[in-house]
Protein backbone atom coordinates (compact mmCIF):
# COMPACT_ATOMS: atom_id res chain seq x y z
CA UNK A 1 0.00 0.00 0.00
CA UNK A 2 2.77 2.36 0.73
CA UNK A 3 4.19 1.83 -3.02
CA UNK A 4 0.81 2.59 -4.24
CA UNK A 5 0.48 5.63 -2.36
CA UNK A 6 3.81 7.06 -3.42
CA UNK A 7 3.21 6.49 -6.79
CA UNK A 8 -0.23 8.00 -7.08
CA UNK A 9 1.43 11.18 -5.16
CA UNK A 10 4.04 11.26 -8.28
CA UNK A 11 1.49 10.98 -10.82
CA UNK A 12 -0.43 14.03 -8.90
CA UNK A 13 3.23 15.61 -9.33
CA UNK A 14 3.75 14.75 -13.07
CA UNK A 15 0.30 15.95 -13.52
CA UNK A 16 -0.53 18.87 -12.02
CA UNK A 17 2.26 21.87 -12.28
CA UNK A 18 0.49 23.43 -8.66
CA UNK A 19 2.08 20.20 -6.60
CA UNK A 20 5.20 21.43 -4.82
CA UNK A 21 6.22 18.00 -3.30
CA UNK A 22 4.75 14.77 -2.29
CA UNK A 23 4.88 16.16 1.57
CA UNK A 24 2.04 19.07 0.37
CA UNK A 25 0.25 16.28 -2.12
CA UNK A 26 -0.29 14.04 0.90
CA UNK A 27 -1.69 16.44 3.04
CA UNK A 28 -3.41 19.17 1.23
CA UNK A 29 -5.10 16.91 -2.25
CA UNK A 30 -8.10 15.28 -1.44
CA UNK A 31 -7.54 12.97 -4.57
CA UNK A 32 -4.84 11.18 -2.16
CA UNK A 33 -7.02 11.39 0.18
CA UNK A 34 -9.91 9.73 -1.52
CA UNK A 35 -8.22 7.09 -2.71
CA UNK A 36 -6.69 6.01 0.66
CA UNK A 37 -9.97 6.02 2.15
CA UNK A 38 -11.03 3.96 -0.88
CA UNK A 39 -8.40 0.96 -0.60
CA UNK A 40 -9.30 0.62 2.48
CA UNK A 41 -13.69 0.54 1.82
CA UNK A 42 -12.97 -1.80 -1.13
CA UNK A 43 -10.98 -4.32 1.37
CA UNK A 44 -13.49 -4.26 3.51
CA UNK A 45 -16.11 -4.19 0.30
CA UNK A 46 -14.44 -7.78 -0.79
CA UNK A 47 -14.49 -9.21 3.06
CA UNK A 48 -18.47 -8.29 2.41
CA UNK A 49 -18.39 -5.93 4.88
CA UNK A 50 -20.39 -3.90 3.29
CA UNK A 51 -21.98 -1.75 5.71
CA UNK A 52 -18.55 -0.64 7.33
CA UNK A 53 -17.05 -0.23 3.43
CA UNK A 54 -19.99 2.29 2.54
CA UNK A 55 -19.40 4.16 5.98
CA UNK A 56 -15.44 4.66 4.83
CA UNK A 57 -17.03 5.78 1.61
CA UNK A 58 -19.15 8.22 2.92
CA UNK A 59 -17.48 9.64 5.42
CA UNK A 60 -14.69 10.36 2.48
CA UNK A 61 -17.46 12.10 0.13
CA UNK A 62 -17.98 14.62 2.97
CA UNK A 63 -14.46 15.35 3.93
CA UNK A 64 -13.08 15.29 -0.12
CA UNK A 65 -16.42 15.81 -2.07
CA UNK A 66 -15.44 12.80 -4.01
CA UNK A 67 -18.19 9.85 -4.03
CA UNK A 68 -16.30 6.49 -5.07
CA UNK A 69 -18.42 3.47 -4.11
CA UNK A 70 -16.60 0.80 -2.16
CA UNK A 71 -16.99 -1.81 -5.02
CA UNK A 72 -15.22 0.08 -7.63
CA UNK A 73 -12.09 -1.86 -9.01
CA UNK A 74 -9.26 1.19 -9.17
CA UNK A 75 -5.74 0.79 -11.14
CA UNK A 76 -2.87 2.70 -9.80
CA UNK A 77 -2.42 6.34 -10.21
CA UNK A 78 -5.77 7.81 -10.73
CA UNK A 79 -5.65 11.50 -10.41
CA UNK A 80 -8.86 13.47 -9.77
CA UNK A 81 -8.22 17.38 -10.63
CA UNK A 82 -9.99 19.51 -7.84
CA UNK A 83 -12.13 16.44 -7.42
CA UNK A 84 -15.71 18.47 -6.28
CA UNK A 85 -18.66 16.60 -7.69
CA UNK A 86 -17.02 13.14 -8.87
CA UNK A 87 -19.04 10.22 -8.68
CA UNK A 88 -17.63 6.68 -9.34
CA UNK A 89 -20.21 4.36 -9.05
CA UNK A 90 -20.17 0.79 -7.74
CA UNK A 91 -19.33 -1.74 -10.81
CA UNK A 92 -16.65 1.05 -12.34
CA UNK A 93 -13.58 -0.17 -13.71
CA UNK A 94 -10.84 2.07 -14.02
CA UNK A 95 -6.98 1.32 -14.74
CA UNK A 96 -3.84 2.77 -13.88
CA UNK A 97 -2.97 6.42 -15.02
CA UNK A 98 -6.44 8.03 -15.42
CA UNK A 99 -7.17 11.67 -15.17
CA UNK A 100 -10.53 12.73 -14.01
CA UNK A 101 -11.29 16.30 -13.95
CA UNK A 102 -14.08 17.94 -11.60
CA UNK A 103 -17.91 17.16 -11.69
CA UNK A 104 -16.74 13.56 -13.51
CA UNK A 105 -19.72 10.94 -13.22
CA UNK A 106 -18.95 6.99 -13.64
CA UNK A 107 -22.66 6.09 -13.80
CA UNK A 108 -25.34 3.60 -14.65
CA UNK A 109 -28.33 4.37 -16.96
CA UNK A 110 -31.63 2.74 -14.61
CA UNK A 111 -31.86 0.49 -12.33
CA UNK A 112 -30.01 -2.71 -13.99
CA UNK A 113 -28.52 -5.54 -11.75
CA UNK A 114 -25.05 -6.68 -12.44
CA UNK A 115 -22.37 -5.13 -14.39
CA UNK A 116 -23.82 -1.44 -14.99
CA UNK A 117 -21.19 1.50 -14.89
CA UNK A 118 -18.39 1.58 -17.45
CA UNK A 119 -14.56 0.26 -17.63
CA UNK A 120 -12.11 2.99 -17.81
CA UNK A 121 -8.93 1.84 -19.58
CA UNK A 122 -5.35 3.14 -18.85
CA UNK A 123 -4.09 6.44 -19.64
CA UNK A 124 -7.70 8.11 -20.23
CA UNK A 125 -8.18 11.72 -19.57
CA UNK A 126 -12.15 12.51 -18.70
CA UNK A 127 -13.10 16.13 -18.86
CA UNK A 128 -14.68 18.37 -16.12
CA UNK A 129 -18.08 17.59 -16.32
CA UNK A 130 -18.31 14.73 -18.71
CA UNK A 131 -20.95 11.68 -18.08
CA UNK A 132 -19.73 8.36 -18.96
CA UNK A 133 -22.82 6.17 -18.20
CA UNK A 134 -23.57 2.27 -18.62
CA UNK A 135 -21.74 -0.80 -19.08
CA UNK A 136 -19.49 0.82 -21.64
CA UNK A 137 -15.58 0.83 -22.42
CA UNK A 138 -13.69 3.55 -22.89
CA UNK A 139 -10.22 2.20 -24.32
CA UNK A 140 -6.98 3.14 -22.91
CA UNK A 141 -5.24 6.33 -24.50
CA UNK A 142 -8.79 8.21 -25.46
CA UNK A 143 -9.93 11.83 -24.62
CA UNK A 144 -13.42 12.37 -23.30
CA UNK A 145 -13.66 15.86 -24.04
CA UNK A 146 -15.58 18.44 -20.62
CA UNK A 147 -19.15 18.25 -20.42
CA UNK A 148 -19.72 15.26 -22.85
CA UNK A 149 -22.12 12.47 -22.30
CA UNK A 150 -21.08 9.39 -22.92
CA UNK A 151 -23.57 6.61 -24.01
CA UNK A 152 -21.25 4.10 -26.34
CA UNK A 153 -17.96 2.31 -26.30
CA UNK A 154 -14.95 4.69 -27.14
CA UNK A 155 -11.77 3.16 -28.93
CA UNK A 156 -8.61 3.26 -27.69
CA UNK A 157 -6.75 6.41 -29.18
CA UNK A 158 -9.55 8.38 -29.92
CA UNK A 159 -11.22 11.68 -28.25
CA UNK A 160 -14.95 12.27 -27.66
CA UNK A 161 -16.82 15.10 -27.86
CA UNK A 162 -20.58 16.14 -27.58
CA UNK A 163 -23.82 15.23 -26.23
CA UNK A 164 -24.40 12.63 -26.98
CA UNK A 165 -20.48 11.92 -27.43
CA UNK A 166 -19.15 11.81 -30.97
CA UNK A 167 -15.95 10.44 -32.13
CA UNK A 168 -13.80 13.84 -33.76
CA UNK A 169 -10.05 12.61 -33.82
CA UNK A 170 -9.13 8.59 -34.12
CA UNK A 171 -4.84 8.47 -33.63
CA UNK A 172 -2.57 5.60 -34.74
CA UNK A 173 -0.71 4.42 -32.01
CA UNK A 174 1.11 0.49 -31.22
CA UNK A 175 -0.74 -0.72 -28.20
CA UNK A 176 1.12 -2.38 -25.72
CA UNK A 177 0.14 -6.24 -25.34
CA UNK A 178 -1.55 -5.23 -21.77
CA UNK A 179 -3.47 -2.59 -23.30
CA UNK A 180 -4.48 -4.40 -26.62
CA UNK A 181 -6.20 -7.19 -24.41
CA UNK A 182 -7.68 -4.32 -22.39
CA UNK A 183 -9.32 -3.13 -25.37
CA UNK A 184 -10.21 -6.93 -27.04
CA UNK A 185 -7.68 -5.64 -29.48
CA UNK A 186 -6.00 -8.61 -30.30
CA UNK A 187 -5.06 -8.10 -34.18
CA UNK A 188 -2.06 -5.99 -34.96
CA UNK A 189 -3.93 -5.17 -38.45
CA UNK A 190 -6.50 -3.40 -35.98
CA UNK A 191 -5.07 0.20 -35.97
CA UNK A 192 -6.39 3.65 -35.94
CA UNK A 193 -5.28 6.46 -38.25
CA UNK A 194 -5.47 10.03 -37.56
CA UNK A 195 -8.44 10.96 -38.99
CA UNK A 196 -11.35 14.63 -37.69
CA UNK A 197 -14.67 14.32 -38.71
Amino acid sequence: MFKKLIYDLDVVIKNDPAARNRLEVFLLYPSVHAMINHRIAHFLYKKRLFFLARLISQISRFFTGIEIHPGAKIGMGLFIDHGMGVVIGETAEIGDDVVLYHGVTLGGTGKEKGKRHPTVGNKVLIGSGAKVLGPIKIGCNAKIGANSVVLKDVPANCTAVGIPARIIREKKIQLTTDEAVLNNDYSDENKYEEKVV
